[in-house]
């Protein structure tokens, strides 16, 4: 683990093609904890290909996230940053971001949630922001859709 990392782990039960799924068509349904909301303005999946995902908070509060994919495997992994915004314009840098997929028996996959910052300052901040509460429930929800997922196609 890197100096200035921060990681949450679960066995979600969910295959990790449901997990992908929920990732690529239904990531405005988990990716932040109510009351906030989010919504995908641009999902290039691709190593350089755009993100771009708008938070919307309960009080009026809107967050930009952009970035660029930095490695994409799917099924299996997702690299993403926000140092740099569309056309590899350089930005204010806060982290590297990844979720990780393995598989496991049982339809299951061992999920790892990786944030990775340029400072200890940062990783301090993002902990204190509430990244593991925020983080774990994300994941939580995430896992919750990918199960509606894989009940859906009998997966």
């Amino acid at each position: 683990m890197s100096a200035h990392e921060l990681v949450v782990e679960r066995l979600m039960d969910a295959p990790a093609s449901a997990l992908w799924r929920a990732y690529t068509d239904h990531l405005g349904e988990w990716f932040c904890p109510p009351p906030w909301r989010a919504e995908v303005t641009e999902m290039d999946l691709r190593a350089g290909g755009r993100a771009a995902i708008t938070m919307y908070g309960p009080d009026g509060e809107v967050m930009p996230n952009d970035g660029v994919y930095l490695e994409v495997i799917p099924e299996r992994l997702i690299v993403f940053t926000d140092a740099f915004t569309k056309g590899w314009d350089p930005a204010g840098p806060f982290m590297v971001g990844s979720f990780e997929f393995e598989p496991q028996p049982g339809g299951k996959t061992l999920y790892r949630g990786r944030a990775r910052h340029w400072t200890e300052e940062a990783r301090a901040q993002h902990e204190a922001m509430g990244f593991h509460q925020g983080w774990s429930k994300v994941a939580e929800q995430w896992e919750a859709v990918a199960k509606r997922i894989a009940e859906s196609v009998g997966a």
